[in-house]
């Protein structure tokens, strides 16, 4: 597919490296922050399961109290180890900024589905075995869908179904439908869908 091989690529590149210079000073700001507001590291570096397989280290602010988690559950905000800078980070998902540097080198993509622990694919159904089959996103269907409030199978079903329709249009529209996430925050966006789709 002349889009998977080349020009999502292209596309990737452009708006990973504009964005990087865009928020260079937004990033120094957050890094200040996270620093000031706990002990440990900027960054949280961890491996995660790429295309075709490939492990790959994922980069991303750190949100919760420096200590090795290997742990395939998602964390939710309120989690007791999330520190102050973290919760707002998660809250806009800001803390996912560094991964611009994957999406650069190639690991990534802007969109597809998210990267999980290499632990994560004995546990894969026929569903979770396509994700694979595409560079895992900072942002993806399954993230529309419900994100950290549906089970590893439910998004397994969306990353299948995005794996098979991918193309340009359907990732222009993922990319919008982002917006109002980052704007308003995950749980008021996913709460204010369900109210509409009674």
């Amino acid at each position: 597919m002349c889009y998977d091989t080349f020009l999502k690529r292209i596309f990737d590149l452009l708006i990973s490296s504009t964005s990087i210079l865009l928020l260079s000073p937004l990033i120094m700001l957050l890094a200040l922050w996270i620093k000031l507001d706990s002990k440990g590291s900027v960054l949280f570096i961890q491996p995660r399961l790429g295309h075709k397989g490939r492990i790959f280290k994922i980069y991303k602010f750190r949100t919760m109290k420096q200590r090795e988690r290997q742990s395939t559950q998602q964390i939710f905000p309120d989690h007791p180890e999330v520190t102050t800078a973290g919760r707002f980070l998660r809250r806009f998902k800001l803390d996912e900024i560094p991964q611009l540097l994957n999406v650069l080198k190639g690991e990534m993509s802007l969109i597809g589905p998210r990267p999980c622990l290499p632990e994560l694919a004995q546990k894969f159904d026929e569903n979770g075995k396509k994700r694979i089959k595409v560079r895992p996103g900072l942002f993806g269907l399954a993230d529309i869908k419900g994100g950290y409030y549906l089970s590893w199978p439910q998004r397994w079903v969306y990353d299948r179904y995005y794996v098979e329709h991918l193309n340009p249009w359907l990732d222009l529209k993922l990319i919008f439908m982002a917006i109002p996430i980052i704007l308003f925050d995950e749980d008021y966006y996913l709460k204010k869908k369900k109210s509409n789709n009674p």
